[in-house]
């Protein structure tokens, strides 16, 4: 398993959904100074161009903390800038055609929403995934959370490593861990906290 995968515990979202282009770098640098250990670029509906672009950017800050950048969906945007990795969901790329258009070795995780696709997607060569929404979220509305019960299960059957998401913040993180979460993405909750770095440290505090 990759190091940074296997000691990672807090992932960040930065969607640019919820953060305006221009202050993404300021943002990072809170994530960074806060632990998260690996940061996704997610900006549905920007142009590849841009988001090649922000993450040139955020990349120069990443790579000076060690910490994993990774890109939703467009795996050609690792050819232009060296990102440590590629996300992809249920939709976009599969995970071989990714590896090919990114080419060159990068992280490779995909979004499952349930048992079947977890395991799918460790079938398929996926480096890590991400298992939800545990609860319900406004990022993802078109999907019914799983709730707590399977991540247990998941656990369980899958060996790659699992990173909890979906409608997740330091109230319910203690539940989330309790129900056999090692890993969790955090998305709106860290975008919106009056301190991303105490919000961050915190969770960080609570996966230790």
């Amino acid at each position: 398993m990759n190091s940074s995968l296997a000691n990672a515990r807090l992932y960040g979202i930065l969607d640019l959904g919820y953060v305006e282009a221009c202050n993404a770098a300021r943002i990072v640098e809170h994530m960074i100074e806060g632990g998260v250990d690996l940061i996704q670029l997610r900006g549905k509906g920007n142009s590849i161009s841009k988001l090649a672009d922000v993450a040139a950017a955020l990349h120069d800050l990443t790579r000076k903390s060690s910490t994993p950048l990774i890109v939703n969906d467009h795996a050609e945007i690792a050819g232009q800038v060296p990102v440590e990795g590629v996300h992809v969901g249920q939709d976009d790329d599969s995970i071989e055609l990714a590896r090919r258009k990114a080419g060159r070795a990068v992280l490779l995780g995909k979004s499952t929403h349930s048992l079947e696709q977890a395991r799918a997607a460790q079938r398929e060569g996926a480096d890590y995934v991400g298992f939800g929404p545990v609860f319900a979220t406004p990022t993802k509305p078109e999907y019914p959370p799983v709730g707590l019960a399977d991540i247990r299960r998941v656990h369980a059957e899958v060996t790659l490593p699992i990173f909890c998401i979906g409608g997740i913040n330091i109230d319910n993180l203690q539940s989330v861990i309790d129900a056999g979460a090692k890993r969790v993405v955090m998305v709106s909750a860290l975008l919106k906290a009056h301190s991303i770095v105490d919000y961050a440290r915190c969770a960080t505090d609570m996966l230790a």
